[in-house]
């Protein structure tokens, strides 16, 4: 098999991007051998800068220095006053894969980076929520007008492949309902609570775990879900909405009592996201609810993630994931590099 050498730059080197690099020094032959992809990582970008090596930097070198409390100002072939946004307009490269803190103000870095590089006609793998939430429409417009790759199944569940069922699976369907548990952190923190744990000490462990988003807000009030259902209702069930047409709650009101209250009922909380399809449309909403414990959002338990389909024409559909770790996520971007890389 002949083998192709794909440059790419690895934009934000948090618990994703470090499992990334892991899954690079770990897969590396099979990759080669499978499906005929090398990955040479000839940039790199944390909250410190830049740092271009066009002979490739050594994945495991990079994750060491993250790991020992490094940055990417540490290592060789760091670019002073470069921004990550910056180099996606310039870099000589195959491949940009996203995977920086989400910001819902402005979108950067991922945003910029995102624009100039789908702008140069480079294939993005996104797993970065941002710069989807913020401009779904103009980023898809880009890579249409340049011939451009753009993939982000990683942004919705982890490893759970939500877009890709949506997009590939649910050929003229109409969703009639979807609703799901998105968020692992939030599923986490309410079966913990609810096995009598206050929700201080289980959101800590979430965070010792890298599965809790950076921002902590995000997981716990809600907002992280409602990026997600965001990004659902645009990829595939055919509306254009932002935050701002959905309802958001999040479980930090939420009471030890009304947990034991709903348990009594044979119900348990959780954090639902609900897309409703009614005849003026749909209506999108993220809240704490009970349901009933032996149902299958019920039996989503601990770290666990699921989404609940029903449509005309394929029925009711149902998948989940267990994801107690970053890993998933960043081999959900692997997925979608190498899906883009056989196009």
């Amino acid at each position: 098999m002949q083998v192709r050498e794909v440059r790419l730059a690895l934009i934000g080197l948090g618990n994703v991007g470090r499992n990334f690099l892991k899954i690079l020094e770990i897969k590396e032959e099979r990759l080669r051998e499978q499906y005929g992809l090398t990955f040479s990582v000839v940039c790199v970008a944390d909250s410190s800068g830049v740092a271009v090596d066009a002979a490739g930097f050594d994945p495991a070198t990079v994750r060491a220095c993250k790991e020992r409390g490094g940055r990417v100002a540490d290592l060789p072939g760091f670019r002073p006053g470069v921004t990550a946004g910056a180099i996606a307009a310039t870099l000589a490269c195959d491949l940009v894969l996203e995977a920086s803190p989400v910001n819902l103000a402005h979108g950067d870095p991922g945003l910029s980076v995102a624009r100039h590089a789908l702008g140069r006609g480079i294939p993005v793998v996104l797993a970065n929520k941002g710069p989807l939430v913020l401009a779904f429409r103009e980023l898809h417009d880009l890579a249409a007008a340049h011939g451009a790759g753009l993939a982000f199944s990683a942004t919705v569940c982890g490893a759970l492949p939500v877009i890709n069922i949506g997009r590939r699976d649910l050929i003229a369907a109409d969703v009639t309902l979807l609703q799901g548990i998105f968020n692992s952190t939030t599923n986490f923190i309410l079966a913990e609570m609810a096995a009598g744990r206050p929700y201080a000490a289980a959101l800590a462990e979430a965070q010792v775990r890298g599965i809790a988003e950076a921002d902590p807000a995000l997981d716990v009030e809600g907002w992280d879900t409602a990026n997600k259902l965001v990004i659902i209702a645009n990829s595939f069930l055919g509306v254009e909405i932002t935050l701002s047409d959905v309802a958001v709650q999040g479980i930090t009101d939420l009471t030890p009592a009304q947990i034991e209250e709903a348990a009594s009922r044979g119900s348990v909380v959780k954090l639902l996201a609900t897309a409703q399809a009614t005849a003026e449309g749909y209506r999108f909403s993220i809240a704490p609810a009970a349901v009933e414990q032996d149902s299958f959002l019920g039996r989503c338990s601990g770290w666990e993630m699921g989404v609940e389909i029903h449509s005309d024409l394929y029925g009711k559909m149902y998948h989940k994931i267990w994801e107690r770790e970053p890993l998933p996520t960043a081999a959900a971007m692997l997925r979608d590099a190498v899906n883009l890389l056989a196009k």
